[in-house]
């Protein structure tokens, strides 16, 4: 897989060998500076606890660590950006748990439909030493988890009809991302999945290419992804966060100082986004609805009762199986 990694990898790097010299230089040689790239919008939660982490990390460091920020994919997709990080030529990424599970296998658990009854049990995974383990996941891959941003719940949103029922998917084309377990549940429902770069999804929707698409309510509001899909379809089915990682090629770079001051000021962070988060997902549902999109909220147990089929074929790999156990076992 690593060899197949640095393959895919090795046009980027041509075309950004330069570029990269360029982002490396530092302005003061005695600041280090970090380069973060994702693909938000300046205005989402995420992208605003990175800047928090910047103001933390400047005053941890007293001015000797900062980050440099580019949203909105300036420096290439969640994909491209983790690649990046793995040849060493991007510092930091947030990507989707869902695009990670390629590298670090382990994250396909958040792609389970309704493994978390809430908010509350999610958050007891994420902070405890499930989430720990989890972050270690990539580390073999060169990406190191330093931390979890919350994502909300992922809900199916769409053109022509809404979707209350499992029946109601099927014929349909629905956009997953690059996920074999998000495929997975969009296919057990009866959809057609089908995996869309997140920047190319508008123009997919209207020409017709997918007949909707599932995600959050921020990302469905900021991506206006709702002037095209007017029936939101609150079923809740997956909560993945978001993942902040680090290359493990800075990482191994900073002194011991450097990475408790780093490590610390994405800690702060976290409560910081999901407070923002809360707030920009009420925001969010409110200008849906008063933009004519019309949301509904359909019973979960039939689509409970759909995805079964999936825990069974995740069991059949005891490690798997015990994973979840032990989820499930952080519920109460």
């Amino acid at each position: 897989m690593k060899s197949k990694i640095y393959k895919s990898s090795l046009i980027l790097t041509s075309l950004l060998g330069v570029f990269s010299f360029f982002l490396s230089c530092k302005s003061d040689s005695s600041v280090r500076i970090i380069r973060l790239g994702h693909g938000l919008d300046v205005t989402h939660s995420v992208h605003q606890a990175m800047l928090q982490t910047d103001t933390y990390l400047k005053e941890l460091s007293q001015g000797k660590m900062r980050l440099q920020i580019y949203p909105n994919q300036q420096l290439g997709s969640e994909r491209e950006c983790l690649e990046l990080l793995q040849i060493g030529s991007l510092d930091m990424t947030k990507v989707s748990g869902a695009v990670l599970e390629n590298f670090a296998p382990k994250l396909k658990i958040f792609g389970l439909p309704f493994l978390f009854d809430d908010k509350a049990h999610l958050f007891r995974v994420l902070d405890g030493s499930i989430g720990k383990e989890l972050l270690k996941e990539g580390d073999e891959y060169w990406l190191k988890g330093v931390g979890f941003y919350d994502s909300g719940s992922r809900s199916f949103y769409t053109k022509e009809r809404p979707v209350e029922d499992p029946e109601d998917l099927k014929g349909l084309k629905i956009r997953v991302q690059e996920s074999v377990s998000a495929f997975d549940m969009v296919k057990q429902l009866g959809a057609s999945p089908t995996p869309i770069s997140w920047g190319e999804l508008y123009t997919a929707l209207q020409q017709g290419v997918v007949d909707g698409a599932e995600n959050n309510p921020p990302s469905f509001y900021l991506s206006r992804h709702y002037e095209v899909c007017k029936y939101y379809s609150i079923d809740e089915h997956t909560m993945i966060p978001d993942v902040l990682l680090v290359s493990t090629h800075l990482w191994n770079r900073l002194n011991k100082q450097e990475q408790e001051w780093l490590q610390t000021a994405v800690d702060q962070s976290i409560p910081y986004q999901r407070a923002l988060w809360i707030e920009s997902e009420n925001k969010s549902l409110q200008a849906v609805i008063d933009a004519g999109v019309e949301v509904s909220y359909p019973q979960k147990e039939r689509f409970q009762e759909a995805t079964q089929e999936l825990y069974i074929q995740f069991k059949k790999d005891p490690e798997m199986a015990n994973l979840i156990d032990r989820i499930r076992n952080e519920a109460n």
